[in-house]
């Protein structure tokens, strides 16, 4: 992020969203009532089942398109994959990803390849949006609800599954939630005219909560008790399970954050936890939130109201 505010933003009438509005996708302009949105994410394994990889790996990918309220058109495969492993595992991998390529409506297009000594998969995403529609994660008004699509702990349970402590019927859970595409959550989150989503990956719900509150201007505020998590994410933490990116985020966002007394510290470790494949986090109308939340129940979205908007003359997140 720093390097990026170091370079020079582009003014192309047509670039609707480009990369400084540090959003989920980029989107550009084609007609008055087409745009392009493109994405891109690719990572090393962290399910050791390639043909999982190549599920989890795609609907990651696709869930930045989602998360701006577009379609997903087209996927271009981008994998760094080690000779000695042989054709098998690579078919595998690419399979997974294909299919939910196809699950989303799109179709895998071609990609690139090179070797390497550390396997990576991913996939570069292009989507069809209307101009005037585009979800972004500025948009966020105080009063709006804050819901969260899937559940947490991602990041805390594949680094036990690493260290060999995690049971077969736990890495099936966690595996489904990340491969679960966020293509039914994005329908409803625009059929509630929600004000603002982004998805939560990386930068775990505290990173993307910021990214929502910094490009809206105002405060979020979670309710520690309403947050989903995933079986076993608390143990994991008390365990130590706890990933390098959770530390880098709890780095990168410290004095933005304020977290009451009295919240758990196992907690906290979810609260800054990089998800992989997480759920939408939407900011909608207060009204539209219970409605939300039965609809994405119906349709098998384990969606939950987490938090609110409020004003603040600083930028930052609560935890309460």
């Amino acid at each position: 992020m720093e390097a990026l505010r170091t370079l020079p933003t582009s003014r192309h009438p047509d670039l609707l969203v480009g990369f400084n509005k540090a959003d989920d996708g980029g989107v550009f302009r084609i007609s008055d009532t087409q745009a392009l949105v493109q994405t891109v994410d690719f990572f090393p394994p962290i399910v050791d089942d390639p043909f999982n990889f190549g599920r989890i790996a795609a609907a990651n990918a696709l869930s930045d398109v989602y998360a701006m309220g577009g379609r997903p058109l087209t996927a271009l495969n981008i994998l760094a994959y080690p000779i000695e492993m042989g054709p098998q595992i690579l078919a595998d991998i690419l399979r997974g990803g294909m299919e939910k390529v196809e699950e989303a409506g799109a179709v895998v297009v071609g990609g690139h390849s090179v070797k390497d000594k550390e396997l990576k998969f991913g996939i570069a995403v292009t989507g069809i949006i209307d101009p005037n529609k585009i979800m972004t994660n500025g948009g966020a008004r105080p009063g709006d609800s804050l819901i969260l699509t899937k559940p947490l702990g991602t990041g805390l349970i594949t680094t036990g599954i690493k260290a060999g402590i995690v049971d077969d019927e736990l890495v099936g859970i966690v595996v489904e939630s990340m491969a679960h595409l966020n293509k039914d959550a994005a329908e409803l989150m625009l059929t509630h005219h929600a004000n603002a989503a982004t998805d939560i990956t990386g930068y775990g719900l505290l990173g993307h909560g910021f990214e929502m509150a910094e490009s809206s201007k105002i405060t979020l505020v979670f309710r520690s008790a309403s947050l989903p998590l995933l079986p076993q994410a608390l143990a994991l933490a008390e365990k130590k399970m706890i990933p390098g990116g959770a530390y880098a985020n709890r780095e990168f966002l410290e004095g933005h954050v304020r977290i009451a007394d009295g919240i758990n510290p196992n907690l906290e470790a979810v609260l800054f936890d990089p998800q992989t494949s997480g759920g939408l986090l939407i900011s909608l109308p207060p009204d539209r939130a219970s409605a939300y939340v039965r609809e994405a129940t119906a349709r098998h979205i384990p969606a939950v109201e987490i938090g609110r908007v409020v004003t603040r003359t600083s930028v930052e997140i609560e935890v309460e």
